[in-house]
């Protein structure tokens, strides 16, 4: 006997299936090295990835009702890269599909979500690397092990700091420097809102994800509000053996409409007069404090001293690089946001070194964005992700 759908409609409601996003834009980039594939989603959704042979090809499945790309065919945008092409497809009432062509082997090296954010789609970012004739052989024959005919999207699978399995035998030390401190409070608001409060914060979110990644160990120059000397945050990274050394700062400027995070390397001669602006800023604080900087080495330089320099600014520049390239599609960045100035705390000559600016207090929208708690996770697992791609890119090729 049937039931009358007046009657059942409470029933029905509360088991109705959630209705499945859009998928809004397709587009993929790419370098020699590696390349980029963004989906723009309506919301949320699951996805999964699969090896094909014959042609070689990585399909990227969400769950997804229907698609509206604009153009659902192409080519990828840069430089020529293990991609020649990538289309768009319905693969099943409940899937779209994009389909990356390979020429040469590749691997997925993450994939992850992110959340919408400031008027931004939902977005799923996977990154693709080179990979071996043999690798993407062995990744071939574990996908059509694990899926017959269909491939069912699963859950996020990536962590936080990148998901990478790589074996290392010691665990590289990060040293992050929460900026300022004590009686420097950094920039500061009319509300009384002070920098050094806001990176300390953040620093101890990104030690929490860099730590529980398993793959870093973590120390922080203070861990409360303490004043350090520029030479003391650089000795303890120095004496410590530090693989990486990262100083957190937000600053301000006299100019509003400055905004947007971006992360620097040193350089005597800054990126521009903003940069030379805000190294001068930061480096006032040990003459705050009453504190002379010592004289500068004598004109005779050990070579090696100088080698060993160059060395750390090229890694620092990989790492600041790595940092931005997974910091773009989850925040807002300022125009060339790998910039070069002479801050001082970047000054150790053995430890590749970088400052992250995360925004602006003298801007309205990063202002807001530095008190939300949903803005800083999002940042610190981007950062946490760039930090791990920048170990991974240090791993000699067998």
């Amino acid at each position: 006997m049937g039931v009358s759908q007046a009657q059942d409609a409470p029933a029905a409601a509360a088991v109705a299936p959630v209705a499945l996003p859009n998928v809004m834009d397709v587009r993929v980039s790419a370098t020699p090295e590696r390349a980029r594939l963004i989906i723009d989603l309506a919301a949320k959704t699951e996805f999964a990835l699969v090896s094909l042979s014959d042609p070689d090809r990585i399909a990227i499945d969400v769950r997804a009702a229907t698609f509206s790309v604009p153009v659902p065919a192409g080519t990828p945008a840069g430089e020529a890269s293990m991609i020649s092409e990538y289309m768009v497809e319905q693969a099943a009432p409940d899937r779209v599909r994009t389909l990356l062509t390979l020429s040469a082997p590749a691997q997925v090296q993450q994939a992850y979500v992110l959340d919408p954010f400031e008027g931004q789609p939902a977005r799923l970012v996977v990154d693709v690397i080179p990979a071996t004739a043999e690798e993407f052989a062995a990744n071939v024959a574990r996908d059509a092990t694990a899926s017959s005919t269909a491939v069912p999207p699963a859950e996020d699978s990536s962590t936080p700091a990148g998901g990478s399995e790589l074996p290392i035998a010691t665990r590289p030390l990060v040293v992050i420097d929460p900026g300022h401190g004590g009686i420097d409070s950094g920039a500061e608001t009319v509300g009384g809102i002070k920098e050094k409060d806001i990176v300390l914060a953040f620093a101890l979110r990104l030690q929490e994800l860099l730590v529980s990644s398993g793959r870093f160990d973590v120390a922080l120059t203070r861990e409360d509000d303490t004043f350090l000397r520029l030479e003391e945050r650089v000795a303890l990274a120095r004496t410590n053996k530090a693989d990486l050394f990262i100083s957190i700062h937000a600053d301000s400027f006299q100019q509003p409409e400055i905004r947007g995070a971006s992360v620097y390397t040193r350089d005597e001669n800054a990126t521009d007069v903003l940069d030379k602006v805000l190294a001068d800023n930061e480096n006032k604080t040990d003459i705050i404090a009453g504190f002379a900087m010592p004289q500068m080495a004598p004109e005779v330089v050990d070579i090696l001293l100088d080698l060993m320099r160059r060395e750390m600014r090229h890694q620092s520049f990989v790492a600041a690089r790595s940092i931005v390239h997974q910091l773009e599609p989850s925040v807002e960045l300022r125009r060339f946001p790998v910039r070069q100035a002479d801050f001082l705390v970047l000054q150790a000559p053995d430890v590749p070194s970088v400052l992250v600016e995360l925004g602006f207090l003298s801007n309205a929208d990063d202002m807001a964005n530095l008190l939300r708690g949903e803005w800083q996770d999002r940042t610190s697992e981007a950062l946490a992700r760039g930090i791990s791609t920048y170990f991974d890119s240090l791993v000699p090729e067998e």
